[in-house]
């Protein structure tokens, strides 16, 4: 846990903590490769702004050599479900022409969300025939008797002066049980200029419909032009299949300065003691923490 804190996961642990998953990484090794693993900060309910926790060790173990989850677990997703806690996280591992191949974990904490041991070593969502280059980022939200998520498909590899970087894009599975899902890997939400990359997902109800704030960026140039990375965008909903995009509506952007003065990412909205809280990361996708914004007002 020396460096990041990605993918701000929050979820209320009891009457006094908001325990927030996050995925950390240690130093660069020899290779100057990262790995990242996950852990947790824990938050007093009453005062979002006092950390009372810290995670002393990773939650989760990174997968065996040649699993999909080797060098890295980012979770995004947590449920409550009966007695469990299941933790839905992103498992990477490294290719050879292509930095990284990506696909959806599960883990699950018969301990109210204080240890976590996978469901298998493989992916609960791989690749498949229709979605043959990465699925990632699951958002997942229990309505009535349907598990729902939405998730990232690849739809190509971009080469940016040479290097490749990922195109992905937010589609919508449906379970019975949180386990087996069904997927036609179809982005659902409208890009807005050619190869748009879009980011985690995870609409919010308010008002008589749905509501989602989520990230979306140019596909090169994000990592060197601060133009290009990530910015927060918003879309609507009545019944969860259609959804219109507005990014005017959205109600926040870029500071002036600091932490998340150059990007925002990452975000999953929360609603707390009649709080309606947007957490996300800032700069270098998440390099430099998290941060936590709350809803004052919704514009029709």
């Amino acid at each position: 846990m020396q460096e990041y804190a990605q993918c701000p996961t929050p979820f209320v642990l009891n009457d006094e903590v908001l325990r927030v998953f996050i995925a950390c990484r240690p130093h660069r090794g020899k290779d100057m490769q990262y790995v990242s693993y996950p852990g947790y900060v824990d938050l007093a309910r009453s005062d979002l702004a006092q950390v009372i926790g810290v995670a002393t060790a990773p939650l989760i173990p990174l997968g065996n050599p040649g699993s999909f989850d080797e060098f890295g677990i980012m979770p995004s997703s947590a449920i409550r479900h009966g007695n469990e806690v299941y933790l839905y996280y992103t498992g990477w591992t490294r290719m050879s022409s292509v930095p990284y191949i990506v696909g959806i974990g599960l883990a699950v904490s018969r301990d109210g969300g204080s240890t976590f041991a996978k469901v298998g070593e493989g992916p609960l969502l791989g690749l498949t025939l229709n979605e043959p280059y990465l699925v990632n980022s699951p958002a997942v939200r229990v309505i009535g008797d349907t598990w729902h998520m939405w998730y990232l498909t690849g739809t190509k590899w971009l080469l940016d002066e040479g290097k490749p970087e990922a195109v992905f894009q937010i589609a919508h599975a449906t379970s019975p049980d949180g386990v087996a899902w069904q997927r036609d890997g179809i982005p659902i939400i409208e890009a807005l200029a050619p190869d748009e990359c879009q980011d985690i997902f995870l609409p919010f109800f308010r008002d008589g419909r749905w509501h989602a704030v989520f990230a979306f960026r140019r596909p090169i140039g994000f990592r060197t032009d601060p133009a290009c990375a990530y910015r927060l965008g918003y879309a609507s909903s009545g019944d969860l299949l259609t959804w219109r995009r507005d990014d005017t509506q959205v109600g926040i952007g870029l500071s002036v300065s600091g932490w998340d003065s150059q990007m925002m990412c990452s975000s999953q909205v929360i609603g707390l003691d009649g709080r309606t809280l947007l957490f996300y990361c800032g700069n270098m996708f998440g390099r430099e923490g998290f941060g936590v914004a709350e809803m004052e007002g919704m514009s029709s």
